[in-house]
């Protein structure tokens, strides 16, 4: 991997315990994508219009989104980034602990690219945030 096939990465996650596995399974991997995080759906549309304090924000190329959040949750920030032209075309991993149905079934309804439950076991956990990195950055083309 180049430096110019590096993507950035946005992890919306307002629980300190996954943001801190989720750097660790980047870090175990060796993946070399930059990780950007922020606690909630506000920060996650304000760093993804660039707005702000996140005015210099990069583009991310993938964003691994929690549905539980404080201010706006993950349905809501989903929504809006589908909605809107300039953003809908970046690919959103929901990774959450629900297994609800309705989440799901929500999510899918808009436009999600996958639905990722969160493992409670933090070797599953870092091996699935492998496969999500692999599968998102090497097997699938994302647009540029």
């Amino acid at each position: 991997m180049t430096p110019a096939d590096e993507i950035h990465v946005l992890l919306v996650e307002d629980d300190p315990g996954d943001v801190l596995m989720t750097q660790e399974a980047f870090e175990h991997h060796k993946l070399r994508n930059q990780l950007h995080v922020v606690a909630d759906g506000v920060e996650a549309l304000s760093f993804l219009r660039r707005e702000g304090e996140y005015a210099d924000a990069p583009r991310p190329g993938l964003i691994l989104l929690d549905l539980n959040l404080p201010r706006k949750d993950g349905r809501q920030v989903l929504e809006e980034v589908k909605n809107d032209q300039t953003l809908r075309s970046i690919p959103i991993v929901v990774l959450t602990t629900s297994q609800a149905e309705e989440d799901i079934l929500r999510s899918y309804n808009l436009h999600a690219n996958a639905y990722v439950a969160k493992p409670v076991d933090f070797e599953r956990f870092i091996e699935v945030i492998r496969q999500i990195d692999d599968f998102f950055v090497t097997v699938v083309k994302l647009p540029r």
